[in-house]
């Protein structure tokens, strides 16, 4: 019993030790603690350093594709050339020096008329399939000089090949990619074994359509299943890409801080906010025709001038403190306090201060408080207004 109580400590010990030196990029996001999706200013700073996510065989693809579409397509233009620059050459095999500099011109004239084209449309076919997976994007980043990049690292390079998702996927999409033009290669071909053991006897225009026929089936059948095997790298390197910018709790927090400004600066502007908003409500609320109440919790002060206003207009609303201060200043100004709890807690839920009070609402508030918009009532109040101004000055 000792014994193997002896052996399982040993084995626990070694066990410990081992997961000790265990790199933590050998895990998952998870286990490193980086649980939280990346933020917008995450993903802002990856892409201004030059890190986005992309698949580069949807690059190869179709930098095979559309080179190849053009080849076949230019095909007897390129035929055409090539016959004429053979001809010019051989005519003048015996007069023209080979190193001289207008038979190197010539040459490269006629090099430049075939390989261009080619060379355009991979270009184009490079810049496209960029464009696609990450927008209008030109970052300087990745190339400055950087000595970490230099150095080698053969401990990362074998942990990020060998040891780690990527390093898996890889390794498939390469067997995968090399099962795809072997099993092409080998269908094509076999298609057309007779014709090819035969062209020792075929003319030569002949052979050189069959070879030149297959060649171009071979590249656009295997383009076209290198661009379908593309498209689940391409779901794989956006989700590596977001695992790799996953952050932990103290890093989302410290990142939210530096992008949205201090959480206690944020609360002062905003309590800073609702004081000024309060000091103007406040101060029209002697201006206005009445205040309706639900006496413990809402108050919402309106005021009707028919020469400028369509309808009775908010001027002043409040809940719980500001409730009751706009009730105190309605009082200390001889405006009518009318309690009517359901359509106060209505018309503070569905306005704005300045907004005029729905159509659907008018019959309502004409019962509840429209004997308070007449011009009898606001002449009486002014007047109490104006009586109790005299008695304070005297």
């Amino acid at each position: 019993m000792k014994r193997h109580s002896l052996l399982y400590l040993m084995n626990s010990e070694e066990m410990y030790s081992a997961a000790q030196n265990m790199h933590l990029q050998w895990f998952a996001a998870e286990d490193e603690g980086r649980i939280f999706d990346p933020t917008e200013a995450t993903y802002r700073r990856a892409r201004e350093e030059g890190r986005v996510a992309k698949s580069q065989e949807l690059i190869s693809a179709l930098g095979l594709l559309l080179p190849a579409l053009a080849i076949i397509f230019l095909a007897p233009w390129m035929f055409r050339n090539c016959v004429e620059m053979l001809k010019f050459f051989f005519t003048r095999i015996n007069e023209m020096d080979p190193f001289d500099r207008f038979t190197v011109g010539i040459f490269f004239n006629y090099y430049l008329r075939l390989a261009l084209p080619v060379l355009f449309v991979g270009i184009a076919a490079a810049v496209f399939s960029n464009f696609v997976q990450v927008g209008l994007f030109f970052s300087t980043k990745p190339l400055e000089f950087d000595l970490s990049k230099v150095l080698p690292k053969f401990g990362r390079y074998f942990q990020r090949t060998l040891f780690s998702v990527e390093g898996l996927v890889n390794f498939m999409k390469s067997i995968a990619k090399m099962g795809v033009i072997g099993a092409v290669a080998y269908f094509i071909i076999s298609s057309k074994f007779n014709e090819l053991a035969n062209l020792q006897t075929a003319g030569l225009w002949a052979g050189v359509t069959l070879v030149a026929t297959l060649t171009a089936q071979l590249l656009v059948i295997t383009a076209l299943l290198l661009l379908f095997i593309s498209i689940p790298d391409i779901i794989f390197q956006r989700w590596q890409f977001k695992e790799s910018l996953k952050m932990t709790r103290e890093a989302r927090k410290e990142e939210l801080k530096q992008d949205e400004g201090d959480q206690d600066m944020r609360h002062r502007l905003r309590n800073r906010y609702r004081e000024m908003l309060s000091r103007n409500m406040i101060s029209a609320v002697p201006n206005a025709d009445v205040v309706i109440t639900n006496p413990t919790h809402y108050s919402v002060a309106l005021e009707f001038d028919a020469a400028r206003m369509d309808a009775p207009t908010v001027v002043a609303k409040g809940e719980d403190e500001l409730a009751m201060k706009i009730r105190e200043v309605a009082k200390e100004n001889n405006v009518p306090v009318v309690s009517h709890p359901p359509l106060t807690r209505t018309l503070y839920q569905e306005t704005e201060v300045g907004d005029q009070i729905p159509i659907r609402y008018w019959n309502v508030v004409a019962l509840v408080v429209g004997k308070f918009f007449s011009y009898e009532q606001k002449q009486a109040r002014r007047a109490a207004a104006a009586g109790e101004t005299g008695r304070m000055g005297a």
